[in-house]
């Protein structure tokens, strides 16, 4: 017995016709009494009564028919629901980012991607890398923009992409508001505000390390969890901290960025990577990397 079969008897039952049946079907009528008797043998009654003009419904047929509509509207239900939730994931993309890609890469990606793909709905979180991971892991995000950590496990898939640009971000009334560039050494003194590094372990270790390359000990004034809050801090003249270039994107009034001379090393670097899960299919995923690879140039020469 299969689902055919069903619509089969149903049909007829509705119209009492085997033409008519048939016809609402697309089927010839020959098949469609064919359907229906090997139905009614698998079953060992009859379900419709039939004579050369009319069709009628057995007392086994009533109650089969009964049963069947409600297995069919179930089955129904069932291809919609999952019908749609196809349509849905092929039309949206989950995407995360930490904040600096949220400002700076994402809009710049989001506006070439949509130039040829307008019809795709694109959802964005934004995050920390230790949260990201573990969403692009359980399958709540499809694609995600975040620092590499040392390790992923195997089940990830990671592209480097670029280092983001170091800046200073000062409030406009410190005396180093006017220079247009800036060493560690210049920042010997400076109060700073740096992140908390456990949720942002790069961007610590980047002041850090610097200091430390510098032969000098960093005075740490706060320590803050959000970007936002770091600038804010700043603004509000209680330090000055090193942000990448694309925090600038944040507004807050009172605060300046300026270009921050970095060393060569791999430890000197804030290293921006797209992540997805390895070895899964997703059309429209994987159209958004190729516009990424197409204008990853570009993006770059503005990190």
């Amino acid at each position: 017995m299969d689902l055919h079969q069903l619509r089969c008897v149903v049909a007829v039952a509705d119209e009492l016709h085997f033409g008519r049946a048939a016809q609402r079907l697309g089927m010839l009528p020959s098949a469609l009494g064919r359907h229906v008797r090997l139905l009614e043998e698998e079953l060992g009654t009859r379900l419709l009564a039939r004579t050369t003009r009319n069709v009628a419904l057995t007392n086994d047929g009533t109650a089969f028919v009964e049963e069947a509509r409600r297995l069919l509207t179930q089955a129904d239900l069932l291809a919609a629901r999952f019908q749609a939730r196809g349509r849905d994931h092929a039309a949206t993309l989950r995407i995360g980012a930490i904040d600096s890609a949220a400002a700076g890469l994402v809009p710049l990606l989001l506006r070439d991607f949509r130039s040829d793909h307008p019809e795709v709905a694109v959802q964005l979180v934004e995050d920390k890398t230790v949260r990201l991971l573990p969403r692009l892991i359980s399958g709540r995000l499809d694609l995600a923009f975040v620092r590499p950590p040392e390790n992923t496990g195997p089940a990830v898939e990671l592209m480097f992409l670029f280092n983001e640009t170091a800046v200073v971000a000062v409030s406009s009334h410190h005396p180093l508001a006017a220079r247009k560039r800036l060493k560690i050494r210049d920042l010997a003194d400076a109060p700073l505000i740096v992140p908390e590094r456990r949720s942002r372990p790069h961007s610590h270790d980047l002041t850090m390390k610097l200091f430390a390359e510098a032969g000098l000990h960093p005075t740490v004034a706060q320590v803050a969890d959000e970007k936002q809050t770091i600038v804010n801090l700043v603004a509000a003249e209680l330090g000055v901290a090193i942000v990448p270039r694309w925090t600038s994107r944040m507004a807050a009034p009172g605060v300046r960025y300026i270009r921050l001379d970095l060393g060569a090393g791999p430890m000197t670097r804030l290293p921006l990577a797209a992540a997805w899960m390895r070895g899964s299919r997703d059309p429209v995923r994987d159209a958004m990397l190729a516009v990424l690879r197409t204008h990853l140039a570009d993006y770059a020469a503005q990190a």
